[in-house]
């Protein structure tokens, strides 16, 4: 069993030693509550709501190296993988990132591929595909927020061995917690969405940060608006039966020679 967590926050705009103490403060409640795996939401170190690039860089940090991802780090060195979305600088380039840091060491950094409304004037679209890691004999995938409206990448990530997605996030759009028990169902794996709240220059987020298992149940849910630290005991290895009936694998059973379309970007 793994105990796997979400801290719904409110990371403030432009308030850098504000989102530090929030994630410390985080982090340590886990700690606490014995949290072996802790998902903070997409940006928590800089907020969302940017207004030009000169902002944008003020935020961003070099990825393990910046103030923020020492902060994961060393909260992560009491024998927890911590994964958080990061404003992230590397060269000239800024991009929307998830870090995960596992037992004081950095990981793995995903760069989010499907950039939504006016992220595109801020950052560098990932042009890898979201990466699937090994983390206590259990494998782990990441993706972020936007990531979610593209079935094709929680698909990829269950073909190539995901247990449980981990999907830091900014909500703004009224689907997605509901989408992800869909992606649970289609992939038999478990999910685990960490959503921020607050309301940050005229954007709403919506909060309801959840775990999700096989077969689409909402394991533990928050609510729309506060802050909070919230866990649940799963065992990943439920979701390596596939078997959506006694005669229907989920994953075995798909007839890839139909869905060229998919990829032809005729």
């Amino acid at each position: 069993m793994l105990r796997v967590g979400f801290a719904q926050l409110e990371p403030k705009i432009m308030e850098a030693e504000t989102n530090l103490a929030g994630a410390e403060e985080a982090i340590a409640s886990a700690r606490e509550s014995n949290v072996d795996i802790l998902v903070l939401p997409e940006l928590a170190n800089s907020g969302y709501v940017f207004e030009s690039g000169d902002e944008v860089e003020a935020m961003s940090e070099v990825i393990p190296d910046g103030p923020f991802s020492r902060i994961l780090q060393r909260g992560s060195s009491s024998g927890m993988m911590i994964v958080s979305g990061i404003c992230e600088r590397f060269g000239h380039v800024f991009s929307n990132s998830a870090a995960a840091f596992c037992d004081g060491e950095h990981a793995i950094t995903y760069r989010k591929v499907h950039l939504f409304d006016r992220e595109n004037h801020w950052f560098e679209a990932g042009d890898s595909k979201p990466p699937v890691f090994d983390y206590r004999d259990a494998r782990f995938g990441l993706m972020v927020c936007f990531d979610w409206i593209f079935p094709e990448m929680a698909r990829i990530l269950a073909i190539d061995g995901a247990q449980i997605i981990l999907h830091p996030a900014n909500l703004v759009l009224p689907y997605c917690q509901e989408a992800m028990i869909t992606r649970s169902i289609e992939n038999r794996v478990f999910t685990l969405t960490s959503n921020r709240v607050g309301l940050e220059r005229g954007i709403q987020f919506s909060g309801k940060s959840q775990v999700t298992s096989p077969k689409g149940e909402v394991l533990v849910r928050a609510n729309s608006s506060g802050t909070s630290i919230d866990w649940v005991d799963i065992d990943l290895s439920l979701a390596d039966d596939k078997m959506i009936t006694k005669r229907n694998h989920v994953l075995k059973d798909r007839k890839p020679e139909m869905y060229g379309r998919l990829i032809d970007p005729s």
